[in-house]
């Protein structure tokens, strides 16, 4: 039994535990125009209630739906540490909608999960403002959410990202690698930076060496080129897929370049990709110098420039070139299909 010494001396609220419901319904308000602008006809309910609803399109004969999660890892630590929140949202939709495309599908709705040990509406609606820039770009709706406030669980003025995509693909026109053969063409497409991946080696690199982050690096901050938002590739490339026959398509993450395009490749067959083909950005050549990391190491932990692998029929190369470089994307051929010898690897970069 509780004694009436130990009772509270006045009545608890939730906000008196911590949480601030009226924090919670404002940052909906702050959000709901950004989320306006991203919308879709197909979306029957958004925002707001318990569930969003969303309506199949048919122009779908057999719509194959495709999802995808993901987070921005530690690069988070970094957006805490500079204050930097205003892109971060936009990675968070770059990670998933970047990892459904390579399947053929078009990504439909979003949604995110932001959980902080005390909210801060300003900072949160800075975040998912870029959440829904990035949904633009993706031409997917920012279709619902999850804020969760959660006293005790994060430092203070430190939160977490997840976000959830769903896409749609022809099932006649998924990518799934198979097609590809020997002798076909390997695509590169340029990155914007180190996008989300390998931060807990850049932030290793910054602690030991100490740079000046605000010292100018190739016309920019030197913090500008560290943070940069991961560039989101869907509509250029969903426009390559109705131009021309792609067989397959790797998005660059963790594990890099030797990790991921085997991922798409059947095993019989290998990718050789010629570093001298494109040129390694000014932000991974200093990291590379900075922290003294071996050429292998960079292949496997970076995309070093390269964001996207797409692989087509040698005979469609110049065509695909050429259709990226009017989609605004800078593009370089980086390597072919062959026969996978014994003991080989997938992915060779020479």
């Amino acid at each position: 039994m509780t004694s009436p010494s130990s009772a509270p001396a006045s009545p608890l609220t939730y906000r008196a535990a911590g949480v601030d419901i009226d924090a919670g319904d404002a940052l909906v308000e702050r959000i709901k125009p950004y989320a306006k602008r991203t919308m879709r006809s197909e979306v029957l309910a958004g925002i707001g209630g318990f569930g969003a609803l969303f309506e199949i399109t048919r122009k779908y004969r057999e719509p194959v739906l495709v999802s995808g999660t993901d987070g921005v890892g530690t690069k988070l630590k970094l957006a805490f540490q500079f204050n930097r929140h205003d892109t971060i949202g936009q990675d968070l939709v770059a990670m998933s909608v970047n990892d459904i495309l390579v399947q053929g599908a078009e990504p439909l709705f979003f949604l995110d999960y932001f959980a902080c040990g005390k909210l801060d509406v300003d900072t949160a609606a800075k975040v998912i403002q870029g959440i829904a820039y990035g949904c633009e770009l993706a031409g997917c709706a920012l279709i619902g959410g999850e804020t969760a406030e959660m006293p005790g669980m994060y430092p203070e003025n430190e939160y977490d990202l997840a976000g959830f995509a769903v896409g749609a693909v022809e099932k006649t026109q998924i990518i799934d690698g198979k097609r590809i053969a020997p002798g076909d063409s390997v695509l590169g497409l340029a990155s914007s930076g180190a996008h989300s991946n390998g931060y807990s080696l850049i932030r290793k690199i910054i602690e030991q060496t100490g740079p000046d982050l605000n010292a100018d690096f190739h016309g920019r901050p030197l913090l500008d080129a560290v943070m940069a938002p991961t560039r989101i590739y869907v509509k250029p490339l969903l426009a390559l897929m109705q131009s021309l026959p792609v067989k397959g398509m790797a998005h660059i993450t963790g594990g890099g370049l030797t990790e991921n395009v085997p991922r798409i490749l059947p095993e019989h067959l290998s990718a050789t990709l010629d570093r001298s083909k494109w040129l390694l950005p000014p932000l991974f050549q200093w990291l590379q110098t900075a922290g003294q990391v071996a050429d292998a190491e960079m292949h496997r932990v970076f995309n070093c420039g390269i964001g996207m692998v797409v692989v087509v029929a040698a005979e469609h190369e110049l065509q695909a070139i050429q259709l990226l470089h009017a989609a605004g994307e800078t593009v370089y051929a980086i390597g072919h299909i062959e026969t996978r010898g014994s003991g080989q690897a997938q992915t060779i970069v020479v």
